[in-house]
């Protein structure tokens, strides 16, 4: 059987209200498929957080925060959370709103001097929406490769000195120093620093305790030390990461876990029950100002948010991308659900695996909690094909394949009949549709093998077994 991980302390200590009778078994798989995923694609760590109803219901960490040094990853590191910082500043314009000390179509160069006209007649809507047309990172983003530090206030003021890239309002066009000058806008308003501001006016009050605008970091944190890709070297090497991000903080510097940015997130849904900000700034925030148009997947941007649609979840978050770190949160509304996922390398799969998760937890959504009868047929079975995994969802049992980045997408299901017997009660045109399923048990009581029609599964160590038996070479 397959089962939720233990939450940590910090997950217990908000308080969850009534979850829905699936999420339970939905989180059990999601656990499982993440933790195969790890094992395939030898990624250094992975940290997920799902958040129901604006409380913690699960946390879980799988893998390295150093791989190099061999750190075990925990739900307690710390990572560049990188462009999630939109999303805070986003926020904190919001609340310096709230408060009639700025207005969303009051012009940048209004509290900021040196600024070119063109950037000077930026609205603080359009450089929040990234629809002001400022270049994405000046002329020289040298610290994006990690061959420089990050620029200081006066490198940002000399390159906002040089004309925008494109007119205002034609397009989508993101730019990290237009949050810079956000950053600057808040800096001027409140006559604080942006990070001592922000940090009080905004991580406070959303109830965060481990977050921060930029490094440095509390010396008693753990932080998740960033990986690069396998290629050129043949192995992977550490990025420090963690250097601060100056003027930049209002666009990339945050430090966070994923336990933190679901809380933080879960509280920008305007029906958020808790929340330091009005419902109409949130609706304000994520609401679609302009939608990407060449991208794969439909996407949005409001203000600091990125929107868009899976398998007919409308969602809002943001994504974030520091040197060896990819990371992604996204909230579902309408399901009052929020997921972050964590990953430590140049090649970490946080978004591909956001989506895999919000698909899981849409099919146990549409097909409910497994039935008794179904949920004693979950596991995971082998063939030199790969695993397959039985899931029970409502009262079929569906036959998952953990190692697609959507295991659950046209799975077979299966319709149980008995203890050991039942029948592939629908299957693709290529596959055994009508066919019958059984089991079979050892003297222990315990099922060996699992028989798909015609094809027997058996547990991994047994396939690993047979597989050295069959294939390994003899020894020379």
């Amino acid at each position: 059987m397959l089962s939720v991980p233990a939450m940590s302390e910090a997950a217990m200590t908000d308080t969850v209200a009534a979850q829905p009778a699936w999420l339970p078994a939905a989180l059990a798989y999601v656990t499982n498929w993440l933790e195969y995923q790890m094992r395939s694609t030898q990624q250094p760590g992975c940290v997920l957080a799902v958040a129901s109803g604006g409380a913690l219901v699960l946390e879980t960490a799988f893998g390295h925060a150093n791989a190099v040094a061999a750190t075990r990853l925990t739900p307690r590191h710390r990572f560049r959370v990188a462009s999630h910082s939109k999303s805070f500043t986003a926020a904190a314009i919001m609340k310096l709103r709230e408060q009639g000390r700025v207005k969303l179509d009051d012009t940048a160069g209004q509290y900021v001097a040196g600024l070119h006209p063109g950037i000077a007649a930026a609205t603080v809507a359009q450089l929040l929406s990234h629809t002001a047309g400022i270049f994405r990172d000046g002329t020289d983003c040298a610290y994006w490769l990690d061959r420089a530090p990050f620029s200081d206030a006066q490198r940002i003021r000399a390159d906002l000195a040089l004309p925008p890239a494109i007119d205002a309002n034609t397009r989508l066009k993101y730019s990290n120093h237009g949050f810079a000058l956000a950053g600057l806008v808040i800096e001027a308003i409140t006559g604080e620093p942006y990070a001592t501001w922000v940090a009080r006016e905004v991580v406070a009050p959303a109830g965060l305790r481990e977050t921060t605008p930029d490094m440095p970091i509390a010396k008693s944190a753990r932080f998740a030390s960033g990986h690069s890709l396998r290629l050129p070297l043949g192995h992977r090497v550490i990025f420090p990461a963690d250097g601060a991000t100056h003027a930049l903080a209002a666009a990339t510097g945050f430090v966070s876990t994923a336990a933190d940015l679901v809380r933080f997130f879960s509280q920008l849904a305007p029906t958020a029950a808790q929340s330091f900000l009005s419902p109409a700034s949130r609706r304000e925030m994520i609401r679609p100002h302009w939608r990407e148009a060449h991208a794969a997947q439909q996407r949005a941007y409001g203000l600091g948010i990125i929107s868009g649609s899976e398998d007919g979840w409308d969602w809002f978050g943001h994504s974030g991308g520091f040197q060896g770190t990819l990371t992604r949160t996204a909230v579902v509304p309408a399901q009052g659900l929020a997921v972050s996922v964590l990953t430590n390398a140049a090649d970490g799969q946080s978004g591909v695996w956001l989506e895999g998760v919000l698909r899981i937890l849409k099919t146990f959504a549409e097909g409910g909690a497994p039935t008794t009868t179904a949920a004693d047929w979950a596991g995971r079975w082998w063939s030199v094909w790969g695993a397959f995994d039985l899931v029970p969802v409502g009262d079929k049992v569906l036959v998952g394949r953990p190692g697609l980045l959507h295991p659950l997408q046209h799975a077979a299901e299966l319709a149980i009949e008995g203890p050991d017997r039942g029948r592939i009660a629908l299957d693709g045109s290529f596959g055994s549709h009508g066919e019958p399923v059984r089991r079979v048990y050892g003297k222990s009581g315990a099922a060996t093998e699992l028989w798909l029609a015609g094809s027997k599964l058996v547990p991994e160590k047994v396939l690993a077994q047979e597989l050295t038996r069959r294939y390994a070479k003899s020894p020379s």
